[in-house]
């Protein structure tokens, strides 16, 4: 059966009557609040039901690696082109998961910034049409709470905590002061630690995603053999750089290759690797002490990293701090952690209009009704 079949014949079912518009499902005081979550902002095609905010009843992922792999990148016409022939499949699929009926769910949130606004628009809009149809609120959720709220779905943690956010395209550290209020007090001046890895894993002829396959190389290698820089930002401490190892990574390869010499790509990743590990660790325990913070976090794809969690779950514990992270499915892009997200903003009664559009460049804690 195709996804726009099953998915008409779920709302006629379920709600009863012909067509999408008829019907609505009142929530009793206390009960259980679904809400079906929508992440297009990158490359990942997902869908989500997640039950109270921890509870995830599906998640569906359909990634797109092996189309951008070839190009070392993801290009972002050939995401969006991708998503709008995913995304329905994954919204029914989500919806089949779940077992529930969809008069059951309490909202639809979508990712709305940031990210790549052609891949954003695709999933704003589709969620648009599901939370009109529905008659239910629309929760436009900002990507990087998403991340954030991955680590309730698997711990009790709870606010007051420090997160470092580490992905492709972000590399931050963020007090947060309650679920729905969260500062950023560091962020990269320039590359996110996961863009570098991309590109360091790409000159050294890993290809792409660089972190896993970086990730993978440098367990083959001596992490002490070649000494990277780490970079500090003047008067900006809890700022990262992480242009500055990319470039010294170039000019090593570019040196060895001039000699004449055979490049050890598993020696150049462990010591690249642990070059940007330390950097985050470091500054990540130096800002958690200068807060005051007891918790600490991390979120995002590059947390999924194996020496990552390792050192920062060494130096955690040395500093007595509690250190939280999620499972890997839920570091990389996903839709349950924006229904996780979603659900303290419903909570906190934040509703989007059918007007809501996608913002490439959204800002943590910009209003986006």
């Amino acid at each position: 059966m195709g996804s726009n079949s099953y998915i008409n014949d779920k709302l006629k079912d379920d709600i009863g009557g012909e067509g999408c518009l008829t019907g609505s499902v009142k929530k009793e005081a206390g009960g259980n609040i679904c809400i079906l979550a929508v992440e297009t902002s990158c490359d990942e095609t997902a869908a989500a039901v997640v039950k109270n905010g921890k509870t995830v009843l599906s998640n569906v992922i359909s990634s797109q690696i092996e189309l951008h792999t070839v190009y070392g990148g993801v290009v972002p016409e050939l995401a969006s082109r991708n998503h709008i022939e995913k995304i329905n499949y994954v919204i029914a699929q989500a919806l089949s998961d779940a077992d529930i009926k969809v008069s059951e769910i309490d909202a639809v949130a979508v990712t709305c910034g940031p990210g790549l606004v052609g891949a954003l628009l695709v999933g704003v809009a589709h969620a648009k049409a599901f939370a009109y149809a529905l008659k239910k609120p629309l929760i436009g959720v900002h990507h990087i709470e998403g991340h954030i709220a991955a680590n309730y779905i698997e711990h009790d943690i709870k606010p007051p905590f420090l997160c470092l956010v580490v992905s492709g395209g972000h590399t931050q550290l963020a007090a947060v002061k309650d679920y729905t209020d969260i500062e950023i007090i560091g962020k990269t001046c320039d590359d996110a630690a996961g863009e570098a890895f991309d590109k360091v894993a790409r000159s050294i002829g890993l290809g792409y995603p660089g972190g896993p396959k970086i990730d993978a190389e440098a367990k083959k290698g001596d992490p002490y053999a070649i000494v990277f820089p780490k970079a500090k930002v003047a008067k900006s401490e809890y700022d990262f750089s992480f242009s500055g190892v990319k470039s010294a990574v170039l000019n090593y390869l570019n040196s060895v290759n001039m000699r004449g010499k055979a490049v050890n790509t598993a020696d150049v990743a462990a010591s690249f690797q642990k070059s940007v590990v330390e950097v985050l660790v470091e500054h990540t325990v130096k800002a958690a002490h200068d807060y005051g913070f007891k918790q600490a976090a991390m979120a995002g794809g590059v947390a999924a990293n194996s020496l990552l969690r390792e050192t920062m779950k060494k130096t955690c514990d040395e500093n007595g701090i509690k250190l939280y992270y999620p499972s890997p499915v839920y570091c990389t892009d996903n839709a349950a952690m924006i229904g996780a997200a979603a659900y303290y903003d419903f909570l906190n009664g934040k509703r989007s209009g059918l007007d809501l559009n996608a913002f490439p460049a959204l800002k943590l804690g910009e209003k986006v009704e």
